[in-house]
């Protein structure tokens, strides 16, 4: 079940990574971003030692400030935080994207350096290369979405699968524009955790591309991999409002607050549904529409690698997916194979959620007025922003020292 965990700062935005953490708030402090969990490549950023300057914490145990090289940081505010496998996206509104972390395939936007090592870096890279300022950032598990204001996507990191959709399959280690089926189609979100790449256009249109292996690109292809995008025909879907893009399954919702999804794992619609072609809409009454409630609709939805969530307008969250450690927050450790609500364990609390960010085993949550609730261990944890937070549970790390 969920805990609270507390913050000074509203949280605006939340990430979750292999094992880690990231929270950013909108605020004008000086501190701005701050990380938890595994820090092996440094994700998180420097986290100097107590006992040695030069030394820093492989795993942090509590919300940590995570430094960034701003040039007005009185002035600048921290947009939106994403995390890959182990790497960190941060946006700003004025000084751009800054990464930090593992960059072996170039997903930090940077050249990649031969032996380099992670552990203890100091760096943290500002991207450079776009036509336009950058609105929004999605991280795989190796490599880096952007979707600038004028509607274009650009991608760096790992190619293999072609999931940064430059039609090829090599890395690339510094953003270069997403083409194919896009070129002239203005977006409006990017998604991305494994190593499938979803982009929904301004008219309700899906393009997708990179691995198919678990059905994901069905639509238009019968291969494993397409390396540039491709508009995916959705019969009976209608306008794609948002999608989201797991290891294995991909959901979307339309216009009129349905869900539909499809590919491979825990889909939503039961145990008997493990994997299909075409989209299969999961029944509202599953998310609380009633005859006595019939306005009620799905208004957000994310996923981690093997499971799902979404929010209501009604500001109620359901889960649904693989329940590794118990990640979804329901209670118990069961695989849950349809939406569940989750509740949070302040009943006397009346906040509503507003966004939620999953990723992997972890999940996250943010809401209103924005406590953090955290969910056990930390390499599978859930955690829902609301407004104000209970301490977490001791996470018990696997050896090394620990903040």
């Amino acid at each position: 079940t969920p805990y609270r965990l507390e913050t000074e700062e509203k949280i605006s935005s939340a990430a979750c990574g292999y094992g880690f953490t990231l929270l950013s708030s909108r605020t004008r402090d000086l501190t701005k971003v701050w990380g938890m969990g595994l820090n092996k490549d440094s994700q998180l950023g420097f986290q100097r030692t107590q006992h040695n300057s030069n030394s820093s914490y492989e795993y942090v145990l509590e919300p940590s400030p995570v430094a960034l090289p701003l040039r007005r940081p009185q002035e600048t505010r921290v947009l939106q935080v994403a995390c890959g496998r182990a790497h960190s996206l941060v946006l700003t509104d004025n000084e751009g994207v800054f990464s930090l972390g593992n960059n072996a395939y170039g997903q930090c936007g940077r050249k990649v350096v031969q032996d380099e090592v992670y552990s203890g870096s100091h760096v943290v890279h500002r991207i450079q290369g776009f036509d336009s300022r950058v609105i929004q950032v999605a991280c795989g598990q190796d490599h880096s979405l952007f979707l600038t204001e004028d509607g274009q996507v650009h991608a760096c990191g790992w190619g293999a699968d072609g999931q940064t959709g430059l039609g090829h399959h090599a890395v690339s280690p510094q953003p270069a524009r997403v083409c194919g089926e896009l070129e002239g189609v203005r977006v409006r979100q990017v998604t991305s955790y494994g190593d499938c790449s979803l982009a929904v256009s301004q008219d309700g249109e899906l393009f997708g591309w990179g691995n198919s292996e678990y059905l994901q690109l069905s639509a238009v292809t019968e291969a494993t991999q397409i390396n540039a995008p491709q508009r995916l025909p959705l019969p009976g879907v209608g306008q794609v409002q948002q999608a989201a893009c797991g290891g294995t399954q991909v959901a979307v919702l339309n216009e009129k607050g349905e869900v539909f999804i499809w590919g491979y794992g825990i889909l939503g619609k039961g145990p008997d549904l493990s994997e299909s072609k075409t989209p299969e809409m999961i029944p509202p009454t599953l998310f609380g529409r009633t005859q006595f409630n019939p306005e009620v609709t799905v208004a957000q939805i994310h996923c981690g690698l093997n499971h799902f969530a979404a929010i209501t307008n009604r500001g109620e969250l359901f889960v649904w997916g693989k329940n590794v450690r118990g990640c979804l927050g329901i209670g118990k450790r069961d695989d849950q194979y349809f939406p569940w609500r989750v509740r949070n364990r302040d009943t006397s609390c009346s906040h509503e959620p507003r966004k939620v960010k999953s990723y992997v085993k972890p999940a996250i949550s943010s809401l209103v007025s924005n406590p953090v609730f955290l969910n056990s261990t930390l390499a599978a944890h859930c955690i829902e922003i609301v407004g104000a937070v209970w301490p977490s549970d001791h996470l018990h790390l696997p050896g090394g020292e620990v903040r």
